[in-house]
């Protein structure tokens, strides 16, 4: 938190020199108030039209100062906050997809919303609880020189305070943690249930989620009420301290004044002062109950900044070449997700020629999809090493390798923009002719014309709103846009319905001509599309060759096929009965 704040310390100044006038302004009040009292009883000295004039001055510049600290206090708290979301979010954007496969996403919205809400409240109190600690030390040093016995009988109750914040304090940081942590567990049980609500309505399990949602809420609750207990009988000692030294100044400065030890404007002005040290008070009891959870908070955006990306550049990173045809080689490729005993990949030797397009076929955990995790850097390999056009992946500058790389996923997700922003996502500036040209090669800009708003149609969330045919078209023209030197297809038509399967294969097989292609398919018909096909086993390239030069020779490769043909029948007669459900 100090290190999203000393960028500000201008403003942090501010606030603290605007504190100081308000408190001057604020502290004068009394004293010009008695000293006008004892003035007028003693019938000399200053006109009560100047008394009238000083305390509208002094109100004048309370409330200037009034705006001042409290604008810069606000400002630095609203700056405070969004830069430490900016930081955060692009933190998390470059994080490793290993981070991001064991980080819940419920729990990172957390730490984006909740937890930087809650740092964001104490650096706003902070300025403001500054000139009300300010005030009271004011308060101490006037009651004191005023009258010390006053002082005495108008602050004795202050020890109590202390030792009762003390002990608030303590108890309230393991609530405030708790209380954190159970507001990130809920959270990410509402975003799994809005993400998947497709899964959870199609399983009939709304009464199952919302019972999961009901024990997170009530986690919650149970806390926030563990907090709320000792706010309530913490606060309420702050209202009462300052009650407690107006009835000791009732008490003691009557018998002064009876006396002929204190003036009437002396009573009156340090009962002000007493009364002014009930918001000073209020503050710092807000600042004590708020601190434990913003201190949570910030433990938990710490660890989040202070997780290193894996895969980062190296010290100096080598150009792939500017005309390189997009050659990928793999030799002796060995990875494991969790670097375990049994690696996806061991020992994979392959050369893709660069304008080829070879197909990647495997039993399911075969390691298909990973070597296309692989060659973007998504995960760097535990041994062996990858090649782009002679390149090795990791000396290459991250960000060329990325751009080199076009991939359409399985899973297609679209952004709730418009189409056109959806294509042009590699390149925001491109002109919509050249939106439309990579349309046009992914056979999509039929249908994205007959939109209601053409190119300019909002898609709905994840692209929703279109099928799963025109969703997978778009992510392709994504691709294509991009002008990747190497493209993958990643299953790019198992989530299409096999009767418009053929609109993909035949936008696919105009998006490969020339560029280096490597398809990750069980489908025998988008297999066909590739000039070689590899079939993966254990992690090994168990043998190569043309799609029927395979299914006349090996039997291995026909059984495959045959387990893929049989899995898809299934899954397709498991979504129709839930479907009728």
């Amino acid at each position: 938190m100090r290190q999203s704040v000393r960028p500000h310390r201008v403003w942090s100044w501010l606030g603290i020199m605007a504190g100081l006038g308000w408190t001057a302004a604020r502290v004068s009040v009394p004293a010009i108030a008695g000293a006008a009292i004892n003035q007028i009883n003693g019938h000399g000295g200053h006109s009560l039209a100047f008394w009238v004039m000083v305390l509208l001055l002094a109100g004048v510049f309370q409330a200037i100062f009034t705006g001042l600290r409290r604008y810069a206090a606000f400002r630095l708290a609203l700056r405070v906050e969004t830069d430490l979301r900016m930081r955060l979010v692009a933190h998390l954007e470059r994080l490793h997809f290993a981070f991001h496969d064991e980080a819940q996403t419920g729990q990172l919205m957390a730490n984006a919303n909740s937890d930087i809400m809650q740092v964001q409240n104490v650096v706003l109190l902070i300025p403001l609880t500054i000139a009300s600690t300010l005030t009271m030390g004011a308060v101490i040093v006037l009651l004191v020189l005023r009258s010390p016995g006053l002082a005495l009988f108008a602050l004795g109750a202050l020890p109590l305070l202390q030792i009762s914040a003390t002990l608030f304090s303590r108890r309230m940081f393991p609530i405030g943690l708790a209380q954190q942590d159970a507001l990130a567990a809920y959270s990410g049980v509402v975003e799994e249930s809005i993400t998947g609500v497709r899964v959870v309505k199609g399983f009939g399990s709304e009464a199952r989620q919302v019972a999961r949602l009901d024990v997170e809420a009530e986690r919650v609750y149970e806390r926030s009420i563990a907090a709320a207990k000792l706010r309530a009988w913490f606060l309420p000692l702050i209202d009462l301290l300052p009650a407690m030294g107006l009835v000791g100044i009732l008490w003691f400065g009557g018998h002064q004044v009876l006396t002929g030890h204190l003036n009437d404007g002396d009573i009156v002005a340090a009962n002000f002062y007493v009364l002014m040290l009930i918001w000073p008070l209020r503050m710092l009891g807000m600042l004590l109950g708020q601190i434990p959870r913003a201190v949570a908070a910030a433990g938990r955006i710490h660890d989040v900044l202070i997780t290193e990306p894996r895969i980062a550049n190296a010290a100096h990173p080598v150009a792939l070449p500017a005309d390189g045809p997009g050659e990928l080689r793999f030799e002796a490729v060995r990875f494991g997700y969790r670097r375990s005993a049994h690696p996806v990949l061991d020992g994979l030797d392959l050369v893709i020629d660069g304008g080829e397009a070879v197909a990647l076929v495997g039993a399911t955990a075969s390691g298909k999809s990973t070597v296309a995790r692989l060659v973007p850097r998504f995960y760097d390999v535990d041994a062996g090493v990858i090649r782009i056009d002679g390149v090795d992946v990791r000396d290459a500058d991250l960000h060329e390798v990325r751009r080199a790389v076009g991939i359409v996923f399985e899973d297609t997700f679209l952004f709730t923009q418009s189409v056109r922003e959806n294509i042009a996502f590699a390149d925001p500036e491109a002109p919509l002719e050249r939106v439309r040209w990579a349309a046009r090669l992914a056979g999509a800009d039929q249908f994205i014309s007959d939109l209601p708003d053409g190119y300019e149609t909002l898609v709905g969330q994840h692209g929703y709103t279109l099928s799963g045919g025109q969703r997978q078209r778009i992510a392709i023209a994504r691709a294509v846009l991009a002008d990747p030197r190497v493209l993958i297809l990643d299953d790019a038509t198992s989530s299409v319905d096999p009767s418009k399967e053929h609109e993909i294969r035949a936008a696919l097989g105009e998006v490969m001509q020339g560029r280096t292609t490597l398809i990750i398919a069980h489908r025998p018909a988008t297999i066909a599309l590739a000039d070689r096909v590899v079939l993966l086993d254990g992690g090994r390239v168990v043998v190569s060759g043309t799609h029927d030069e395979l299914l006349r020779t090996n039997a291995a490769y026909r059984a495959v096929l045959a387990r893929a043909e049989v899995d898809e029948i299934t899954g397709i007669t498991e979504l129709n009965a839930t479907a009728g459900d």
